[in-house]
């Protein structure tokens, strides 16, 4: 027998304990499911320190990635036979969206395309599915104003983050030279201005209501080509002509995940609010004194217009900080927030993303 087929054969025994094992632990999450009458199956908490510990304790040679990525898939699996759970993006498929909850929820899910933003908030708010994933911000453009302005009305709860490294690549079905049209969304469009400079001067840029619908569109029109992801390449029968080019290496988009759950604290949690402050001097330094008093970071603060007919030119305030809201410092900085703000609503406290 040769090395390799001894090897094989380790990897063949080594397969069936892994069976074994996966098949163990799907039967241990089915008896807890029993023991939860009812509680949520999803526990963003949970899976956060699972995968948390997983890439702590990884010994290599699988990267981290790699690791959270076959866990969360083993999650994922278990989690389907206690309930089937259905989550809206905004598709069509093969948009960054899909591959967000793909990402986070794993195969074991039924995502769910609709047309906008609003729609993805609706459908959870109907609870004709149990969870919505819609984009946030994005590192290299900044928040995404229409899912703030939702935030501010939605009875639905911030409960998971998700952090996607966005690779932004050229797809068509003719060759560079004959391209005369680039569909995108805007925002990917602006993230690739410096290479579409550079190699695609003369083709009109043309913007459109998400990736997956440039990619559809260049399938079908000659001279055209998209600006997407890797997964709407394939869905769509495109080339992909170029990769990776987005103007920033890092570009990442930050997703949230909305429900009706609350996460318990996991040990590393994000709190979002949205306030107002009073129409005067020194109001908003007023307003945040108790996050300093009482120690508790603040990571991210987006000021928007209220869009209160009553309140021309006032403004809410969209802020992150560290912790989770059942932490005690937070917790205190929360109660004396809630005293001065004309306005508070906590939208929600839950586990920061795990990459």
């Amino acid at each position: 027998m040769s090395d390799i087929d001894k090897l094989r054969r380790e990897i063949d025994a080594v397969d069936d304990e892994l069976l074994k094992l996966i098949n163990r632990r799907a039967g241990l999450a089915g008896r807890i499911g029993a023991l939860k009458a009812g509680a949520p199956v999803y526990r963003p908490e949970r899976e956060a320190q699972i995968l948390g510990r997983m890439q702590k304790d990884n010994p290599g040679p699988l990267p981290n990635e790699r690791v959270a990525a076959l866990f969360g898939e083993v999650i994922s699996a278990c989690r389907g036979l206690e309930e089937a759970i259905r989550v809206t993006y905004l598709g069509p498929e093969g948009t960054f969206s899909e591959q967000a909850v793909r990402k986070h929820f794993g195969r074991a899910v039924e995502a769910v395309p609709v047309a906008s933003v609003d729609e993805a908030f609706r459908r959870a708010e109907a609870r004709s599915v149990q969870f919505t994933v819609v984009p946030a911000e994005n590192s290299t453009e900044g928040v995404i104003g229409r899912t703030l302005y939702l935030l501010l009305a939605t009875p639905l709860r911030i409960c998971a983050e998700i952090e996607l490294r966005v690779q932004q690549n050229l797809l068509a079905k003719s060759a560079l030279k004959d391209i005369r049209r680039i569909y995108s969304h805007a925002q990917s469009l602006a993230q690739c201005n410096g290479w579409l400079g550079q190699n695609l001067a003369h083709a009109e840029r043309i913007a459109v209501a998400s990736n997956a619908e440039a990619a559809q569109r260049a399938a079908k029109e000659d001279g055209a080509g998209a600006i997407a992801g890797e997964m709407a390449a394939g869905r769509y029968g495109l080339q992909v002509l170029a990769r990776s080019i987005e103007d920033s290496p890092n570009n990442t988009t930050r997703f949230l995940v909305l429900g009706e759950v609350d996460p318990a604290p996991s040990g590393r949690d994000r709190t979002s609010l949205v306030m107002s402050a009073d129409n005067k001097p020194g109001a908003v330094h007023a307003l945040l004194s108790p996050l300093a008093e009482h120690r508790v970071s603040m990571t991210r603060i987006e000021s928007r217009p209220s869009r209160a007919r009553s309140s021309l030119w006032e403004y809410v305030f969209f802020i992150d900080v560290e912790g989770h809201q059942k932490d005690p410092a937070v917790s205190k900085a929360i109660s004396e927030l809630g005293k001065k703000a004309p306005f508070l609503k906590i939208l929600g406290s839950y586990p920061v993303a795990v990459n």
